[in-house]
């Protein structure tokens, strides 16, 4: 076999020596040097293959099928000798493949089969940088694997832009092998990003023309997502490039051979613009390209443990991510790249791009887990374990599903659900759909779940019905269901077919029928794979509104709401089961959904349905209600009117209303206001062993000394006739409320024989008292058996306070002669004595004679 000549040549002896010995290593090798394609060759003929397989694991379809048949060509074969490939929906392997390239999916599902993998000598961990969750995972069973059940099977971790050390540790201190590549100049010139409120499109379509007029050779263009690559292609074919300008799309979900166009060779005198989602990040060489243009953006999935759904989200790239963007200008000749945003913002970008395990659904690989038979993930070797909280839920979901018993290991119906490689929810959909004789259907609704959206929206409309998806896609395998054939003209006809081959796959797998089950039947089964997003029509309207009419809003059965931005068809409907979200976290938007029958949900979740008798206040009409409930998860089938609720359950509901209300709804007085204070100074004087009245504490135990009292009182209204007094008092004992009338008591008589009230609010009981009243009194009266002196507040016969004091005597003594003077220019007729200590006290101007 010829030695290609590559930059990662000079390395391989190193590379060649780490798998020969340990059988680990790391290899760090820049973009185009060669890595994907030159190390699995260079290893078939070492002595420890032994006729073995070498394994390339490759995230994306794509790449693998570009580098096996790369590297068939390096053989001078055709792709299925020597080197294959399996992905999804394709596979091209035969008797004398030595290299299988291979999806991190497809080989978990080899993994679970054949944990020993009796058949491979080596796994290469391509592009390991962008760590994907199946890419981690595999990682993790394969060191277990090698611990357990292989020692000597070889491990190289293989990507351009990877933080090696971290991942060196991981594999037990493996050799870290260092290729400089072989990259051509790539001049980098940064535009000014788009103003805030603008089109990226806008902006991108005009850097490609720019690119165009000033640089030659083919443009490789790095959008967010597919709905960005229309927009531009519609907006530079609106352009008119001229006739040699080819416009390429390139994603995943593209057809095998509308991609191999985008990354094929132009003929030439044509040139080619590309446009591409991050899947042509590494990988891949497309030939020609020595422009690149990056709008800065890509497209994440966002797992939200809140609300069970995982939405995209558009995020800027990180520095390792654009670095391999800008690497793609290189790979053949020098380039340029053209990058739309300041040079300013560069250090601003994350190092390197979150893993994927720390923000996915992890319902996959909880199952994933169990059917490799690990309680605990942590028992596992991972470069970031998943998150305990999103482990949770993920069993939680399983559990419901039937695929993990209550101890977490994996069922019967769970090991069915795993062998059809799709995620969980979809998996459980086959098989019930099975059982209720729609496996048929079933097949072809998670093929189109599992695609993106085949129906293509027109201008200002959108139609959630799945329906009508299920009917176009019958429609292009035979006779329809329906109105499918009507709809045609609207559908992407290449996502179809591939969801129409994945169906297929899956009849042979489930034993199902093409076209078993009426279309009628999509809710139903849509419902039994998101049991949480039933919806039920909440009645009048909903939030928002839309361009289209009233906007129908629902209650979903996790407790959350959705809605339709506008009215469609399905707005009129009562039951949902809703497919596709966009996520938010209180009220999303519907993109996907079936109507359903509450027939068809009561027997289909027959033991989910739960009937209650509830007794609760109702806030809003400030009543208790009390009802019969018939409820499925968090939605109610079913409420009457409960004619003789138990009386200790309205009791309760009562002060759950109070509890809501707040205390001041309680039919208060002042004298049970001061009590309430008197109580609380004596507490603060003796300490616990009085009750503390405090509202807090009197909230918290409204069950204990409100709910006794609350006989027959069922609204706010009734509250006036509740007996607070006693309620309250009840929480003394008999010889504490004596003490409380000696020691606290609530009036004091003074010289002049008043009974004056003491006020006990402040943190000092405080008795105000007009100053003649006094004369007499040498001593200031005391409370708390004689040890707390009252705070005086002396008032003028106007009742203004003119002195305060703890101190009567020593007022007497000295402040009284000032005191006196002022007073007896302000009140001339009254009795203002020399001696106020053998004056007569007096309640009027003068003393009676």
């Amino acid at each position: 076999m010829a030695i290609p000549s590559l930059p990662i040549n000079p390395v391989l002896p190193e590379l060649l020596d780490a798998l020969d010995g340990p059988g680990l290593a790391v290899l760090q090798a820049p973009p185009g040097a060669g890595k994907t394609t030159r190390v699995p060759l260079a290893l078939l003929d070492r002595p420890w293959l032994a006729g073995r397989k070498v394994v390339v694991l490759e995230p994306r379809r794509l790449a693998a099928r570009a580098a096996a048949r790369r590297m068939a060509s390096m053989l001078g074969e055709e792709v299925g000798r020597t080197v294959g490939y399996r992905v999804r929906l394709d596979t091209r392997v035969g008797p004398d493949t030595r290299i299988e390239v291979v999806t991190d999916g497809l080989f978990l599902r080899r993994l679970q089969e054949d944990p020993e993998l009796a058949e491979v000598g080596a796994v290469l961990f391509d592009e390991f940088h962008e760590r994907g969750i199946d890419g981690d995972t595999a990682l993790a069973l394969c060191l277990e694997s090698r611990g357990a059940l292989r020692d000597d099977l070889r491990l190289c971790v293989m990507s351009a832009t990877l933080d090696a050390a971290p991942v060196a540790a991981l594999l037990g201190g493996a050799p870290m092998v260092t290729s400089e590549g072989r990259a051509f100049p790539v001049e980098t010139r940064h535009l000014d990003a788009p103003p805030p409120g603008a089109r990226i499109e806008d902006a991108v379509a005009s850097a490609v023309r720019r690119a165009l007029r000033e640089e030659p050779g083919n443009a490789l263009v790095f959008l967010p997502g597919v709905g960005e690559i229309r927009r531009v292609q519609a907006l530079l074919e609106a352009a008119e490039l001229g006739p040699q300008t080819d416009i390429a799309p390139l994603y995943g979900d593209l057809s095998a051979d509308a991609q191999d166009r985008a990354i094929g060779p132009t003929t030439p005198g044509r040139r080619k613009v590309v446009l591409s989602t991050a899947i042509a990040e590494t990988s891949l060489t497309i030939e020609g390209i020595r422009i690149v243009v990056d709008s800065g953006l890509m497209r994440v999935p966002r797992f939200d443990p809140r609300s069970a759904m995982t939405r995209l989200a558009t995020v800027r790239v990180s520095q390792a991510a654009a670095e391999q963007r800008r690497g793609r200008a290189g790979r053949l000749e020098p380039g340029v790249c053209y990058r739309l945003w300041p040079e300013a913002q560069q250090r601003a970008l994350a190092p390197f791009g979150t893993p994927e395990i720390l923000d996915a659904d992890l319902a996959p690989l909880a199952l994933e887990l169990a059917q490799w038979g690990v309680a605990e993930p942590e028992s596992l070797s991972w470069l970031d374990p998943p998150p305990a909280a999103a482990m949770a839920q993920a069993r939680e979901l399983l559990r419901e599903l039937g695929a993990l018993d209550g101890r977490n290991a994996v069922t019967p119906h769970g090991r069915r659900m795993a062998g059809f490689g799709v995620h969980p929810r979809l998996a459980h959909m086959m098989l019930r759909g099975r059982e209720l004789g729609l496996g048929g259907l079933a097949c072809e609704l998670a093929a189109l779940l599992g695609e993106r959206d085949i129906l293509r929206a027109r201008p200002g409309q959108r139609d959630a019905d799945l329906r009508v998806r299920v009917e176009a896609l019958r429609a292009l395998d035979g006779p329809a269901d329906g109105g499918g054939r009507g709809r045609l003209a609207d559908i992407d006809r290449g996502g179809a077919q591939q969801a129409l081959k994945q169906a297929r796959i899956w009849r042979r797998q489930l034993g199902a029928r093409a076209g078993e089950g009426s279309v009628g039947a999509t809710g139903l089964l849509v419902a039994l794979a998101y049991p949480d997003r039933i919806g039920q029509r909440r009645p009048g309207g909903g939030v928002g509104g839309g361009a289209g009419g009233q906007a129908a809003s629902y209650r979903l059965s996790n407790g959350r709401g959705a809605f339709f931005a506008q009215a469609e068809p399905l707005s009129a409907e009562d039951w949902l089961a809703v497919a596709d979200l966009d996520g938010a976290v209180r009220e999303s938007r519907v993109f996907l959904a079936a109507p359903v029958t509450q027939p068809e949900l009561e027997e289909a979740f027959a033991e989910a349905i739960t009937e209650t008798e509830e007794v609760t206040w109702d806030a809003r009409e400030e009543v208790v209600q009390a009802r019969r409930r018939r409820t499925l998860f968090a939605l109610v089938l079913k409420e009457t009117r409960l004619a003789k609720p138990p009386a200790d359950a309205v009791a309760r509901a009562m002060a759950e209303g109070v509890r809501q209300m707040g205390l001041a709804c309680l039919p208060w007085t002042d004298e049970l206001r001061r009590w309430r204070e008197r109580v609380a100074f004596l507490r603060r004087m003796e300490g616990e062993e009085w009750p503390d009245l405090s509202d807090a504490t009197l909230m918290d135990t409204l069950d204990d000394w409100l709910v006794p009292h609350l006989d027959g009182l069922t609204r706010r209204a009734h509250l006036e006739r509740l007996d607070l007094g006693s309620a309250l008092r009840a929480l003394l004992p008999w010889a504490m409320q004596k003490r409380l009338e000696e020691e606290a008591p609530t009036h004091v008589t003074v010289p002049s024989g008043s009974r004056v009230p003491i006020d006990y609010e402040g943190e000092t009981p405080v008795l105000a008292v007009r100053l003649q009243e006094m004369f007499g009194l040498a001593e200031t009266p005391r409370v708390a058996r004689g040890r707390v002196p009252l705070l005086l507040h002396l008032l003028s016969p106007a009742r203004r306070p003119v002195q305060v004091t703890r101190d009567l005597a020593s007022f007497w003594a000295n402040a009284y002669r000032e005191v006196k003077a002022d007073l007896k220019g302000q009140y001339p007729k009254h009795y203002w004595p020399d001696n106020p200590l053998e004056a007569e006290p007096t309640a009027r101007a003068k003393p009676r004679r």
